[in-house]
Parts: C-alpha cells; structure tokens; sequence
C-alpha cells in the first residue's frame, strides 16, 4: 500500500468520525435562511413546530421534549429575542411577518402539515399561520393566548381607536423607561408569569436579553390585532390550553364563559382550563402539560 493511498483511507476514517460525533439534528436540518426567525431541530419523528412566546427562547421546551421523545421538533427563536440580532425585525410587525416565515420554512423543509404548538405570542403566531396558511399544518396547540388582548386591556366592548390609544400609552411608556425600571418591570411581570420560582431566572435571562424595541413594538401589536374575526377560516383542530390570571376577579365558569365566546369561531376546538398554574404551563404544571401535549400529538 502507498503513502498516498493510506492518507486517503486515513482522511475517510477522520471524515466518518466527524460526520458520527455530529447530532442527527444537524445532518437533518433543511437549508433555510431568514432574517426574522432562526429554527434548529431535535430528536426524530413526526414532525412539531414549537413557538415560544414574547422575548422567549426555545428553552421553555425543554423539559417537555425531554419527557416526550419520538417526533422531530423544530424550535422556532424569533430574531430580537433572547439575545438574538434584531435583523429582519427591527422595524415593522413581528407576529404577522414571523407567521409567514414560519409558513415558508414548513414548505422548504418540505414538511407534511406538522403539529403546531405556540406559547403566548407563539400562540397568536400559531392563529395567524392556521388561519392565513390553513394547509400547512395539521392541527394547533394554543398555550395561554387570547385572540383579542385588547379585550382585557382597554375592556369589552372598546372601539379599534380606543384600543390603540391603550397601546400606544403602554408603548411610550415601555420607550421612556430607564434600564433600572425595566430590570424592575421585568423582574415583576415574570414573578406574576411563573409559579416557580426555579424557572423565573431561565424567563428573565431572556427578557433581559432581548431587545427592547423588537419587544415594544410585538406587545403593542399583540393588543391590537384582533383574530377572532379570522377564527372561521382555521380549518384544523385546536386546542387551547389556558389559566385563569389571579388578577382577573372573576368566578372561573365566567372566565371560562369568555375563552369560550372569543373562541366559538373555531370549528373543531378543545377548551382547557388548567389549574393552579399561572402562565408558563410547561413550567407551573409540567406533568399535566406534557399530559396534554402528548394527548394532543398522539395520532387521529
């Protein structure tokens, strides 16, 4: 045997050893480029799109796709977020324009209508690409998102411009604020967000981290944008999955009463209320959410 013939087979033994020792998420991943969102996958099986929500990381899906192996998740990060550059998002909507990227890496992957599962704006994201993109998904999973916030911020019943006047002022106001206050404000919101206390430095890391105007400007357009008029055209089963805000002070048969009513469009719908829990389920209640999650992906 020659030097150059050993050198080859010795470059193959190097270049086999590489490829094993690299993860089968990265061998699998489909080439995809956008500026709005990033997307790595995990594990093997049917395919799950998951989306976390407003200044959230794929983190929140850890612990949930640790305890249910056997599908390929696509984890959704949304530029802004979580350290991530602001890029395509640093002007303009982020849910509606994210939704639609969403929508074309399902089609590049070459995906065959995955399972959908948004968390907060992830879920007003996962309304908006069943709704505007009906085919590309074979059913959807809400995690605690009402399709109309301006209900609960400028009250039942308020005009379009009303809404918008609220929105408005919480944006100035999220503008105006000193590093200090929104350190303060963060620190407060996720205390009211997360039962655990374990998980509240995992959920302000990310807070912290991303960037505030990308943020400013998805909260305002989570008040205003209305989907309940667009409920009818999803034509895919949905399953909500909600808590009860300890700051709402209504009997829970009438809060249930009003996810019940913002949600009627929905043709094929299961209605959740989950207990005890405030609003990262996966986190505050992580048995019962992975109890639902693996309901909900089990084959039909």
């Amino acid at each position: 045997m020659n030097s150059t013939t050993m050198s080859r087979r010795r470059f193959t033994a190097r270049a086999v050893a590489v490829l094993a020792a690299l993860p089968l998420t990265c061998a699998m991943a489909a080439p995809f480029s956008s500026e709005r969102i990033t997307v790595r996958t995990e594990g093997t099986g049917p395919d799950v799109v998951l989306i976390p929500g407003l200044n959230s990381s794929p983190r929140v899906w850890a612990s949930t796709v640790k305890k249910l192996p056997g599908y390929r998740y696509h984890l959704v990060q949304v530029s802004g977020f979580a350290g991530q550059p602001a890029a395509g998002n640093k002007e303009g909507t982020v849910a509606a324009p994210v939704a639609d990227e969403i929508a074309r890496y399902i089609e590049a992957a070459e995906l065959k209508q995955p399972a959908v599962i948004g968390h907060s704006m992830g879920g007003t994201i996962g309304m908006m690409l069943a709704s505007r993109h009906p085919t590309r998904l074979s059913r959807l999973m809400v995690v605690d998102m009402f399709p109309f916030l301006g209900t609960f911020f400028a009250g039942p019943g308020a005009s379009p411009s009303q809404v918008e006047a609220v929105a408005d002022r919480i944006g100035a106001g999220m503008r105006a604020a000193t590093p200090e206050q929104r350190a303060k404000s963060t620190n407060d919101t996720i205390a009211g967000m997360i039962d655990t206390e374990a998980m509240r430095p995992v959920a302000i890391k990310d807070s912290t981290t991303s960037d505030p105007d990308v943020s400013g400007r998805a909260y305002r357009e989570l008040i205003v944008t209305n989907l309940i008029p667009e409920l009818s055209r999803i034509s895919v089963p949905v399953t909500v999955l909600y808590v009860q805000p300890k700051t709402v002070p209504l009997a829970p048969a009438q809060f249930d009463g009003v996810y019940k009513g913002a949600y009627a469009p929905v043709k094929q719908l299961t209605l959740k209320r989950i207990p005890d829990s405030a609003h990262f389920i996966m986190w505050d209640q992580p048995q019962r959410f992975q109890s639902e999650v693996a309901s909900f992906l089990s084959p039909r």
